[in-house]
């Protein structure tokens, strides 16, 4: 009986140690919400990367990155998914006409800038063998993509896929070129 009342007593008194360090700011699940910080800044160096933990490794990828940044669509893009995104290169947003970046970058231009970045992600996962010549897929934008596959190169709206990359929350696929929605008819 003595050894049943002390193994109570050491689990009361650390139930109640665990419930005063929620209540004094210690490390809980609610405190840890509470933050602000979206799923982009959850710390896991050992599960596989999702597509924004990819680009940010990537040095090709810096600009996609400070685009998302200035978008605010980090935190989004590194949830679940799953995503495919069309992830152009630096060297294809410096094929843009020179000022162009610069613009979209700016504050007062955020919803342009997330009109072009949504035209990127298709929410789902479209490994290459959907990526079937003649296809097309509606955007997280609203507007669609035409794939183009001749003799296994394949291509979106024109612009060449150079890599395919899995993440735990989609697939990237690489593009030498930014994906521009066209103009709506008038």
């Amino acid at each position: 009986m003595k050894y049943f009342t002390l193994i109570a007593a050491a689990f009361f008194l650390l139930s109640a140690c665990n419930s005063a360090a929620d209540q004094s700011g210690g490390t809980s699940a609610a405190s840890e919400q509470t933050t602000g910080a979206g799923q982009s800044a959850v710390q896991d160096d050992e599960s596989g990367k999702d597509v924004v933990k990819i680009a940010v490794g990537s040095k090709d990828h810096s600009t996609l990155v400070a685009a998302l940044q200035a978008a605010s669509y980090v935190d989004a893009l590194s949830n679940a998914g799953p995503f495919t995104v069309f992830a152009p290169t630096n060297a294809a947003f410096d094929k843009l006409p020179k000022g162009t970046l610069e613009d979209l970058l700016k504050p007062e231009n955020k919803d342009k800038l997330r009109a072009i970045l949504e035209y990127h992600v298709y929410v789902g996962v479209l490994k290459d063998a959907l990526l079937a010549d003649g296809m097309t897929y509606g955007m997280a934008s609203g507007e669609n993509v035409t794939i183009g596959n001749k003799d296994g190169k394949i291509t979106v709206n024109g612009a060449n896929v150079i890599a395919s990359i899995p993440a735990t929350n989609g697939i990237i696929h690489v593009v030498d070129a930014v994906l521009l929605a066209p103009a709506p008819a008038k």
